[in-house]
C-alpha cells in the first residue's frame, strides 16, 4: 500500500493538510492564501500592463521582470481552488488534480529561478558587460521555463486523490518513507542552490566593484537588500520545514514528523507573500536605479573605471 504523507511540495499547491474540524492550523494558511491573492492578483496585473519605467531597461531585464510577474499571476489565480481544498476538499477529478498541481509547480519553480536570474543579471551587467550583452533573453526564458517543468514532474506523478473521513484530498502519495524523503530532499537541494546563487550574485558584486557609487547611494542599497532579504526571509521557513521532514522520515521521530505535518501549510502558505512582493520590489528598484544611474557615474573596480550600465543603450538593469 502506498504511504499517504500529506504535503511534500514546494508551496501550498500539492496535498495541503485539511482539517475538516476548522482548526487554526487551516484557518491560518487560509487567511495568508487569502491576502495573498488579493493583493498580488491586481499588483502582478498593474506591472504587466503598465510596465514602470521598464522602457529605459534593457530587453533582457524587460523579460525577467514580465515573465517574473506572469509567472505569479498564473500561480496566484490557482488560489481559490486551493482555498477550497483547504476547507471542504478536492472538489473535482484526478485529472485536474495532477494538472493543477503540477501547474501551481511549475509557476512556483519559474518565479523563483526568474528572481534568480535576475540576480544574476545584475551581477553580469556590472563586473562582465561584454557577456552580459551576448545574452539572448527568448533563449533564457526557454531554458528558464524548461527547467522549472522539469523540475515539477514528481508532483505530477505521485499526486493522487486521497480519501479523507468524508472528504477527498488532492495530495502527494508514496510508496516508501526513502521516496518520500528523496523528493523533499531534491526539492531543498533546490533551494539551496538558489539561495547560493542569489547570495554569490550579491557579494560578489560588492567585493569587485569597490568605492562604487553604485552602493553608496542609500536609497539603491536599501531597495536591492530588501530583495535579498525578502527571497531568504520568506522561502527560509520552508527550508527549515523541508529539512525537518528529512530529518524525521530518516530519524523515524513521531514527535518531529508531527510538527512538520502541523506546520507545513503555513510555511508553504507564506511563500506566498514573495509573489506579492516580486512586482513591488523590482518596481520600485527599477525606478530609483535608473534614475542613479542618469548621473553616469564611473564606478572604481579593482584600479580600473567601469561605466554605470546606463552608459551603453542596450544596457540597463
Amino acid at each position: 500500500d502506498q504511504q499517504s504523507h500529506g504535503t511534500s511540495n514546494f508551496s501550498s499547491f500539492s496535498g495541503l493538510q485539511t482539517h475538516p474540524d476548522g482548526s487554526s492550523n487551516v484557518l491560518v494558511p487560509v487567511v495568508v492564501l487569502s491576502l495573498c491573492f488579493i493583493t498580488g492578483v491586481p499588483g502582478n496585473i498593474a506591472a504587466i500592463v503598465l510596465r514602470p519605467n521598464w522602457q529605459r531597461m534593457s530587453g533582457l531585464s524587460q523579460s525577467l521582470l514580465l515573465n517574473l510577474a506572469v509567472s505569479d499571476l498564473l500561480g496566484l489565480l490557482t488560489v481559490p481552488m486551493w482555498i477550497h481544498a483547504l476547507l471542504y476538499g478536492w472538489p473535482s477529478g484526478l485529472v485536474s488534480c495532477k494538472v493543477l498541481v503540477y501547474f501551481g509547480y511549475s509557476s512556483v519553480y519559474g518565479s523563483m529561478l526568474t528572481v534568480t536570474g535576475l540576480s544574476v543579471q545584475r551581477y553580469l551587467m556590472v563586473v562582465h558587460q561584454q557577456k552580459y550583452q551576448q545574452v539572448r533573453p527568448r533563449l533564457v526564458l526557454l531554458l528558464l521555463w524548461l527547467v522549472a517543468l522539469i523540475l515539477s514532474i514528481p508532483n505530477l506523478v505521485f499526486q493522487q486523490l486521497v480519501p479523507d473521513q468524508q472528504r477527498v484530498d488532492c495530495r502527494a502519495q508514496y510508496a516508501s518513507d526513502a521516496q518520500w524523503s528523496a523528493v523533499l530532499m531534491s526539492e531543498t537541494l533546490t533551494l539551496f542552490a538558489s539561495f547560493s546563487i542569489v547570495a554569490f550574485s550579491y557579494i560578489r558584486l560588492k567585493r569587485m566593484v569597490t568605492q562604487a557609487t553604485f552602493f553608496n547611494n542609500p536609497q539603491t542599497s536599501k531597495l536591492i537588500s530588501s530583495i535579498i532579504v525578502s527571497f531568504f526571509v520568506l522561502w527560509t521557513p520552508y527550508h527549515v520545514t523541508a529539512v525537518l521532514g528529512v530529518a524525521a522520515i530518516s530519524l523515524k521521530n513521531e514527535r518531529m514528523l508531527k510538527l512538520y505535518k502541523y506546520t507545513w501549510d503555513i510555511v508553504a502558505a507564506v511563500t506566498f507573500f514573495n509573489k506579492c512582493l516580486n512586482p513591488f520590489l523590482y518596481t520600485f528598484t527599477s525606478h530609483h536605479y535608473l534614475t542613479f544611474c542618469h548621473k553616469r557615474k564611473p564606478i572604481q573596480q579593482k584600479g580600473r573605471i567601469l561605466q554605470t550600465p546606463d552608459d551603453t543603450p542596450t544596457v540597463g538593469l
